[in-house]
C-alpha cells in the first residue's frame, strides 16, 4: 500500500498534466471555450423539457431540475467509462518508451470527466435559481452522491480500460450496453412509468445515485440508511473488483499493444 501511494505521489504531475491537455484539446478553437460545459446541459434540458414535459405530458414537477439532475450524474457516468475503454490502448506508444503506472490513463479519464461534472453543477445551480426551487441545509450533502458516483465509475472504467486491451470489440458492445442502461435510468421519465418493473432499479447502482442527487435538491430530504448502503456497496464492489481485474492484465499489456 505504501508503494502504491508514493509511486502514485510520484506521477501525479503526469496525472495533472493529462487532464490539463484533454481540457485543452476538448476546446481548442471554441469561441465560447469551457462555458460550453455549462451551456451544454442548459440547451439540452431546454430540449428534453420541451419534448417530454409538453408533448409527451409526463407530469413531473419541476421537470428541468428534475431532468438536468440525472442528466449530470449520467453524463459523468457515461463518459468517463466511455473514454477509460481505450485509454490505456491510446497511451500505448507511451507505455512501450517508458515506464508509466498504466492505472494512470484510466484515473486521468476519470478526474476529467469530473472537472466537466463540476462545470455542468453551475448550469445546476443557475436552473435552481431561476426555477425558485426551495433549498435547505440538505443541499450540503451534494458531495456525498458525486463521491460515490465517482469511485462506481472509477471501478467500472478501471474493468474497461484492462478487459479492452484484450477484447476490442467491448469497445462497440459497451455503446449498446450504454443506450439500454440510460433507457432503464429515471433521467427524463418518472419512476413510476415502470410500475411493475420497479422492483429491478434496486439492481441499477445509476438509479440510487440519482435518487440521492434528487433527494437532497429537489425534495429536501435526507437520503435513508438503506440508499446510503446501496451506494456504498455498489461503489465498492465496483472499485475492488476493477482494481482486482486490472493489476491481473495489466502484467500482458505490452504484448496485446
Amino acid at each position: 500500500m505504501k508503494n502504491t501511494i508514493s509511486v502514485f505521489l510520484k506521477y501525479r504531475y503526469l496525472l495533472y498534466n493529462l487532464i490539463s491537455r484533454d481540457i485543452k484539446v476538448k476546446y481548442r478553437r471554441s469561441i465560447l471555450g469551457i462555458i460550453w460545459s455549462i451551456l451544454n446541459p442548459l440547451l439540452m434540458m431546454l430540449v428534453m423539457t420541451a419534448v417530454f414535459s409538453r408533448v409527451f405530458k409526463f407530469n413531473i414537477p419541476n421537470f428541468p431540475v428534475y431532468y438536468l439532475s440525472g442528466s449530470i450524474i449520467w453524463g459523468f457516468f457515461s463518459e468517463s467509462t466511455s473514454t477509460s475503454l481505450s485509454s490505456v490502448l491510446g497511451a500505448s506508444s507511451l507505455i512501450k518508451k517508458v515506464y508509466i503506472p498504466k492505472y494512470i490513463f484510466p484515473l486521468e479519464k476519470v478526474f476529467f470527466s469530473f472537472v466537466n461534472l463540476l462545470f455542468s453543477i453551475i448550469a445546476l445551480i443557475f436552473i435552481l435559481i431561476v426555477t425558485k426551487t426551495p433549498v435547505t441545509f440538505t443541499i450540503l450533502l451534494f458531495p456525498i452522491p458525486l463521491i460515490y458516483v465517482f469511485i462506481f465509475s472509477l471501478g467500472i472504467s478501471m474493468f474497461l480500460a484492462a478487459a479492452t486491451v484484450y477484447f476490442r470489440d467491448i469497445i462497440h458492445l459497451y455503446t449498446v450496453i450504454l443506450t439500454a442502461w440510460m433507457y432503464f435510468t429515471p433521467i427524463f421519465y418518472p419512476v413510476s412509468i415502470l410500475e411493475n418493473w420497479q422492483w429491478l432499479l434496486n439492481f441499477n447502482p445509476l438509479y440510487h445515485y440519482i435518487a440521492y442527487f434528487r433527494d437532497i435538491l429537489m425534495y429536501n430530504t435526507v437520503p435513508s440508511v438503506a440508499t446510503n448502503l446501496y451506494c456504498i456497496g455498489y461503489a465498492l464492489v465496483s472499485v475492488v473488483i476493477g482494481l482486482a481485474v486490472f493489476k491481473k492484465l495489466q502484467r500482458n499489456f505490452i504484448l496485446y499493444l
